[in-house]
C-alpha cells in the first residue's frame, strides 16, 4: 500500500497587509490582534509571510485591514 501525503502545498509568498480602519469601537481582541503584529498607526503597511498563523490573524481583522498577495 502506498501512503498518500496529506499535507497541503506551501504556499511561498509573502502578504502585503495595510491597516485602514481604526480599531475603536470594536473589540479588545482586535486591537491586541494588530498590536501584536506590530501595527500602530493607520495607513501603514507590513510584509507578513503567507502561512496559515498570520492568516488566521488575518481573518479575524479584515474588516480592518487590505491584504495583497505578492511574490
Amino acid at each position: 500500500m502506498e501512503k498518500k501525503s496529506t499535507k497541503k502545498a506551501k504556499s511561498n509568498g509573502k502578504l502585503k497587509v495595510t491597516y485602514i480602519k481604526s480599531v475603536i469601537g470594536y473589540d479588545k481582541k482586535q486591537a491586541k490582534i494588530l498590536e501584536a503584529l506590530g501595527f500602530v498607526k493607520l495607513n501603514t503597511t507590513k510584509i507578513f509571510p503567507n502561512n496559515d498563523c498570520i492568516k488566521g490573524s488575518l481573518f479575524k481583522i479584515k474588516h480592518l485591514v487590505k491584504v495583497e498577495e505578492i511574490d
